[in-house]
């Protein structure tokens, strides 16, 4: 094997994530013609559970190991370093295990939780089955996390990149063909496809895995038991160290996952039990929050990963250098960032949602409805993910889970109220639960910016000064596509038909919309691009 650099680890780093993107959007459109959307509400039932617990044993962890092996490789620590791998997969293994036998057991009680006492769609069995199958994933995938922040912490990128597109790759494989075999050929109940769809998780998680304990094994990293250091560390130090640097972020990254877990569960059973809707209408909105709408939104939230991977070290290089006005400089970049490319491409794909969904699922009376107001949950959750990781990379932490905690419960506190009044309203009543959503994430990002203005001295005085302006170029963006609508049908049959609309929308949209940040000065400023030079200056 060989040590990355910084910069071609960065760029090996994010194109594994690019190419496990472009896979992870890609299926969902042959999976969603094989198994619709009450197929879908299943498959994001068992997923949402499957990623809250996830987060629990795995979140954190590789972020800690990956940090502990740096710094002991530093110190020439080397029986330290493989102390830390040994430690914490004996540590993960107990929290794995525990995880496994808490969703195989209890699987019928969270079955009951979700949906409560619906009938009509997929029942309390089906649901139970199918989180069984998806939890023998959690014996593997936590132990795949902790070798590649082992890796990393040696430097090995290329290793852990190719990992997670092989087991994108596998895990894409045994959704696709195992769906499709079991409806299209065998001629199976839906809980054995998603069932077996889910299962691939375990099986991508499994190649990787041994993959990467392959490249270990022939890179000889790990010392071997002879090897003595100069300074012990004790093992008793060594476990406080991998939990100190990991609970904060598996803490984090446990609220995050329990935003999507408690709207799944709480729409549900508004729908179901207040509203009295049929199941079938239930669970096609709820696919749409667990799978389908999910899916979409990665588009959007791909720009902040890619944002965040630049950010985060930047801001901590300044911050340790104690240049705050560095870190304030780039802070305000990164919110111009998402004002200048995530707003207007949320407005696009809610105002075109009807064709934008068609595309990649085929008509659905559910599915644009729900969505042209779900992409906002991106939107805000994506604003929110740029302040967490500015926090982060601050050190933050407990700031962090005390404002991802008050928006937590603020969006349980609202949804239920939210979507009854919108249901009053005369509005499609999911859109209450994403309005409580855009408030807990609000008022969270709203504790964050003053905290870091009075104690940090952030000011936001340069993004304020081009609010304005960002504001009227949405608008006429707004505006823009209203008229062509007004011109070009935007309600055509067919899939491929949908491709042109999209593109002519996008061209005119989208080139109005940078002509005018041209001319006030935004496209110089964030990009240093020249248009009349046509290159970057």
């Amino acid at each position: 094997m060989k040590k990355n650099s910084l910069i071609e680890g960065a760029l090996i780093a994010t194109l594994g994530i690019i190419i496990v993107k472009v896979i992870g959007l890609l299926y969902v459109i042959p999976f969603n013609a094989i198994i619709g959307e009450q197929g879908g509400a299943l498959y994001g039932y068992a997923y949402n559970i499957y990623n809250l617990f996830l987060a629990i044993s795995s979140a954190g962890f590789p972020f800690a190991i990956s940090k502990l092996t740096s710094e002991y490789n530093a110190l020439g620590y080397k029986k330290a370093v493989k102390d830390t791998y040994k430690l914490s997969l004996k540590i993960i293994s107990i929290i794995s295990i525990l995880i496994f036998l808490l969703l195989f057991i209890f699987a019928p009680q969270i079955g009951k939780l979700i949906i409560g006492n619906a009938t009509g769609g997929n029942t309390i069995s089906d649901i139970a089955f199918v989180i069984r199958m998806v939890s023998f994933a959690i014996l593997v995938v936590p132990f795949l996390s902790v070798t590649k922040g082992f890796l990393q912490g040696h430097k090995y990128i290329g290793p852990t990149s190719i990992s997670q597109v092989l087991e994108q790759i596998i895990r894409v494989a045994v959704i696709l063909v195992g769906s499709y075999l079991a409806l299209r050929v065998f001629e199976t109940d839906m809980k054995t496809a998603i069932g077996i769809a889910v299962s691939g998780a375990f099986f991508g998680g499994i190649v990787a895995y041994i993959y990467l304990k392959i490249k270990i094994n022939k890179s000889k990293i790990l010392p071997n038991d002879n090897i003595k250091d100069k300074e012990q560390i004790s093992k008793k130090e060594i476990i406080k160290k991998i939990l100190t640097y990991s609970i904060p972020f598996i803490i984090i990254s446990l609220i995050y996952n329990l935003y999507n877990t408690v709207d799944m569960i709480l729409i549900s059973r508004t729908m179901n039990d207040i509203l009295g809707m049929s199941a079938t209408a239930t669970e096609s909105v709820v696919s749409v929050f667990t799978t389908w709408g999910v899916k979409l939104n990665n588009i959007l939230l791909a720009v902040i990963t890619g944002l965040t991977t630049s950010l985060i070290p930047n801001i901590v290089s300044s911050y340790t250098k104690g240049d705050k006005k560095d870190v304030d400089n780039k802070f305000n970049k990164a919110l111009q960032y998402i004002l200048f490319i995530l707003v207007p491409a949320t407005l696009f794909l809610s105002f075109l949602a009807e064709p934008v969904w068609t595309l990649f699922y085929g008509e659905s009376f559910y599915g644009p409805i729900v969505f042209k107001v779900y992409v906002f949950y991106a939107l805000f959750g994506g604003l929110y993910t740029i302040v967490v990781n500015t926090l982060q990379g601050l050190s933050k932490y407990k700031l962090v889970i005390t404002t991802v905690f008050i928006g937590l419960v603020l969006n349980t506190i609202l949804d239920v109220p939210m979507m009854l009044l919108v249901n009053k309203m005369g509005y499609e009543p999911s859109y209450g639960a994403v309005l409580a959503a855009m408030i807990g994430y609000s008022v969270s990002i709203i504790i964050s910016l003053m905290v870091l203005n009075k104690k940090y001295d952030f000011s936001f005085s340069d993004t304020r000064k081009k609010l304005p302006g960002y504001v009227v170029s949405w608008l006429v963006f707004e505006v823009v596509i209203v008229l062509l609508k007004l011109i070009i049908p935007t309600n055509l049959d067919g899939r491929l038909i949908q491709i042109p609309i999209l593109l002519l929308f996008g061209v005119v949209s989208f080139g109005i919309y940078f002509v005018i940040h041209h001319f006030n000065g935004n496209l110089k400023t964030l990009f240093n691009i020249n248009l009349k030079k046509g290159r970057k200056k």
